[in-house]
């Protein structure tokens, strides 16, 4: 089992995370529809990558009809 030879203070063991922190998202503005999105993903709100729709987006479906 491993043991440490020597203690890492809490300042040398913060130094070595201090490049961990996650970056913040870099949304870009779809072309079709103005709403933000990923870049080089499709646009979750209209199906559109690029200027072509990719994914057809359909109406709102009723769970409770669909079920019986």
């Amino acid at each position: 089992m491993a043991v440490q030879q020597n203690r890492v203070t809490r300042s040398r063991r913060n130094m070595r995370r201090a490049h961990d922190a996650l970056v913040a998202a870099n949304p870009n503005e779809c072309t079709n529809c103005g709403e933000l999105k990923r870049p080089h993903h499709v646009c979750p709100s209209c199906g559109h990558y690029g200027d072509r729709e990719v994914v057809a987006q359909t109406g709102a479906v009723d769970l409770e009809d669909d079920a019986a």
